[in-house]
């Protein structure tokens, strides 16, 4: 069986993934970072998703992910009872090729912590261990709290390009690639905070089905310590949760030790630990 590249998964496909990932996450435990509103919603303009089947079944699996940004990701797992017959290995030499076809210097293989086929296949390859995350959260809404009169949440609008540029820069090293990425989706949308009228901090929350996401959550560093930040993620979190959601979801770096604190005051707990490790194209 060879690998077969996707443009975009179909309604069965897409089925057989979520089985493939129900039977690996029961072996394994903990979860995968499969990006579900990515894998629904894909551009259909060049691969991203590469499959392995034996007749009807799905055996293996990997996806690429966040190209609008300096290092694509790639995530993928192996049904339990195929492994170590070369398929993660054929599934990673197909998304390389289409990441060395849209250029940049790097990937991220993204390992989950208990998974030594997936640690073993990234060193094996040359890859170095880049940054570790926690997986967090969320399923019971925060303690409560008194509300800060003086703290508002909006939605985030072009104008704010540029600001929220700088606040992600001072949060994540980085700015936001672009324009798209203030705009509204079907599952997602990017909020401003502001604290006595001024912009204090941004957030961007996904929603999936009954999941809700947090993600990009930052606040400017001159306002931090002074409870901006928890009571922020606790009101978009009571949002998500009584819209519907049965969890909120959201990754932290293992050596964030303030926003690690932060987040389980909220009420997150630990799901899982994944290893991203550079490979070089």
């Amino acid at each position: 069986m060879a690998v077969r590249a996707s443009k975009q998964l179909s309604a069965g496909e897409l089925e057989a993934l979520a089985a493939l990932e129900a039977r690996a996450v029961g072996a394994d435990g903990g979860r995968l970072k499969l990006e579900w509103g990515a894998l629904r919603s894909r551009p259909g303009h060049a691969p991203r998703d590469f499959t392995w089947w034996e007749q009807d079944t799905l055996l293996g699996f990997a996806g690429l992910y966040a190209f609008n940004t300096a290092k694509v990701e790639i995530a993928g797992m192996v049904d339990p009872g195929a492994r170590r017959r070369g398929i993660a290995s054929a599934l990673l030499d197909a998304a390389l090729t289409v990441c060395r076809e849209h250029g940049g210097e790097s990937v991220l293989l993204v390992v989950p912590r208990n998974s030594p086929g997936g640690r073993q296949l990234a060193l094996g390859r040359g890859a170095q261990l880049e940054h570790s995350e926690h997986a967090m959260v969320l399923r019971c809404s925060p303690p409560p709290a008194p509300a800060n009169p003086a703290l508002s949440l909006r939605a985030a609008d072009l104008p704010d390009l540029e600001v929220l540029s700088e606040l992600m820069l001072a949060g994540f090293g980085h700015p936001l690639s672009g324009p798209e990425e203030l705009l509204p989706t079907e599952r997602s949308q990017t909020l401003v905070a502001e604290y006595r009228g001024r912009v204090a901090g941004t957030v961007r929350l996904s929603r999936d089905g009954d999941r809700g996401g947090v993600y990009g959550f930052t606040i400017a560093p001159q306002l931090r310590g002074q409870g901006i930040g928890r009571e922020v993620l606790s009101r978009v979190c009571r949002e998500l949760l009584s819209s519907g959601m049965r969890e909120v979801g959201l990754e932290v770096a293992v050596d964030n030790d303030h926003a690690l604190g932060l987040y389980r005051s909220v009420g997150f707990t630990p799901l899982a630990t994944e290893d991203y490790y550079e490979l070089g194209l």
